[in-house]
């Protein structure tokens, strides 16, 4: 329905967009141009027509409207004379500041909240990552409900106890879109135990897991097709990819894997999306192994890699763990200073960072070397004994282990491999007890 209305406009809205570059961005040393370019990105991915856009430092938050007073005036006759009908403030702001902003401009304003919603909303491809976006914009909603009935009386009058017109229709308002929560809260927790039963399928599958996590537009979904050779969509948009993507995957050595491409993180991403969407993140919790793909050429990719840290540890993973990989993305781009520069960051962590190009396939290798190395770290050699004429079971071996040796004694064979420990339980439960 979204995409139809979109359709029928006969010109794409014209749009600004504002960074107010704040005293917290200023300590991460953010490149307010990158950041601006981010910022326009988003806007360009819900098709408006970017006229112009902007960078201010502010040095202090305005609780009324955000930004100062004098920037307000200096931008009105701009907004009149070039006809916009949309500006876009790269800051999460409050109901009250977006509010005052229309109406000082006389323009719709929306923020960096509600533009992400708006990306998801058209994006959001599976019946849970609907659900995930209905439940975060009701929450957004719900807190500037006020705005829609500023036009209504809710003085109340001479002792009377009962509320105006407005406030009526604000209670009701507020009631539906509760009523609405609820509904999809519980219609996301049935999605929950249906994944909670899909994981407990596969970890009867001897395949550990390695999901993909970063910041968005890194080149996740990139490397994903590039290692699976699947044709998950990788574009060079902001928010390619919103919906879990998972692939078997056989590494050269033989190991398989399953692999999992994640939605993107991103800066400033307010609460009720995090917690909106930690079901989707819940993959990243169930694997052993977390790539980290980086925009490496990104002029803020150390700030990005801040906030995916940040994202991860609020999902209680400690993004200092062995169990972490950074990848290096677009290294093609790098200059040999910046390369030099990215290394001896990289000296300072527990993991190697791996130099990729996901778009020309290169350093590929290394990545499948590098998993392979972490998980054998979980392989220890055994011996098992099984009857000769089993051959679904030394199939089996073959497939997921590192068959090392066979002897075969009349009936029976002994057989080293070398196995994992979940491998070899699951060997053991679906072989052996028969055996026994």
């Amino acid at each position: 329905m979204r995409e139809k209305i979109h359709n029928q406009r006969p010109e794409p809205t014209k749009t600004y967009v504002l960074y107010p570059q704040i005293r917290e961005h200023l300590n991460r040393a953010i490149d307010p141009e990158a950041r601006l370019e981010e910022a326009c990105g988003l806007a360009l991915a819900i098709h408006i027509d970017l006229v112009d856009a902007k960078w201010i430092k502010l040095r202090e938050i305005r609780p009324a409207t955000f930004i100062g007073g004098g920037l307000i005036e200096e931008l009105a006759p701009f907004f009149e004379e070039k006809g916009i009908e949309l500006v876009i403030v790269d800051a999460n702001l409050t109901p009250i500041q977006q509010r005052n902003l229309e109406e000082k401009w006389n323009i719709k304003v929306i923020d960096r909240t509600g533009l992400i919603l708006e990306i998801f909303g058209e994006r959001a491809s599976t019946a849970e990552g609907r659900l995930q976006v209905d439940l975060a914009a009701l929450e957004y909603q719900k807190s500037r409900l006020v705005r829609s009935w500023t036009h209504l009386e809710r003085q109340r009058g001479g002792t009377s106890t009962t509320g105006g017109p407005g406030e009526s229709q604000l209670e009701i308002d507020k009631r539906l879109i509760s009523q609405r929560i609820t509904r999809i809260e519980k219609d996301l927790e049935k999605v929950k135990q249906r994944r909670a039963l899909h994981r407990k399928s596969r970890q009867k599958v001897p395949y550990p897991i390695v999901a993909l996590v970063g910041y968005t537009n890194a080149g996740k979904s990139t490397l994903f097709n590039s290692l699976t050779k699947a044709n998950v969509v990788a574009e060079d948009m902001l928010f390619a990819t919103l919906d879990p993507t998972m692939r078997l995957y056989k590494l050269p050595s033989g190991r398989e894997i399953i692999l999992s491409d994640t939605v993107g993180f991103i800066s400033d991403l307010p609460t009720q999306l995090v917690a909106a969407f930690r079901a989707t993140l819940e993959e990243v919790l169930e694997a052993d192994l977390i790539l980290h793909v980086r925009d490496s050429h990104s002029k803020n990719t150390a700030s990005q890699a801040y906030d995916v840290c940040h994202v991860l540890q609020d999902l209680g993973i400690d993004p200092t763990s062995d169990g972490i990989i950074e990848i290096l993305n677009k290294s093609d781009l790098l200059s040999p200073h910046d390369r030099e520069m990215l290394k001896e960051e990289s000296l300072t962590k527990k993991t190697p960072s791996l130099f990729v190009s996901a778009l020309e396939k290169e350093g590929l290798e290394k990545v499948n070397a590098e998993i392979d190395r972490y998980f054998d770290h979980f392989t220890t050699t055994r011996t098992v004994i099984i009857p000769a004429s089993d051959g679904k079971a030394v199939a089996w071996l073959h497939s997921h282990g590192n068959v090392q040796n066979i002897e075969e004694n009349e009936a029976l064979l002994s057989i080293t491999v070398k196995l994992g420990h979940r491998e070899f339980a699951q060997f053991s439960q679906q072989f052996l007890q028969d055996f026994s």
